[in-house]
């Protein structure tokens, strides 16, 4: 049955998990974030407000993995070209 959570044969199923709770918010901020964000209802602007804290937050701490190792590789052979095929000649612009 559709919206049970049972997937059809051959299709995924993801299941949301939502939390209901109540929140006393600026409405001045909420209006605007609304407006902003594109978004029509204040659960949507707050949900996309969190998504988008949480990307800042995490490229914010991408800075402190520099120098870590954590990322082997030859850069430098990366960049070069690859060897052409054998039998394909470069065509000439």
């Amino acid at each position: 049955m559709p919206g049970q959570g049972v997937a059809e044969p051959g299709k995924k199923c993801h299941n949301i998990h939502m939390k209901r709770t109540n929140l006393v918010l600026d409405e001045s901020l909420l209006k605007t974030a609304t407006r902003l964000l594109g978004v029509k209802t204040y659960s949507a602007a707050v949900n996309k407000a969190l998504e988008e804290a949480i990307r800042v937050a995490r490229i914010r701490g991408l800075g402190e993995m520099m120098g870590t190792g954590i990322w082997e590789g030859d850069l430098k052979a990366m960049r070069e070209d690859p060897p052409a095929r054998p039998g394909k000649a470069r065509r000439e612009k």
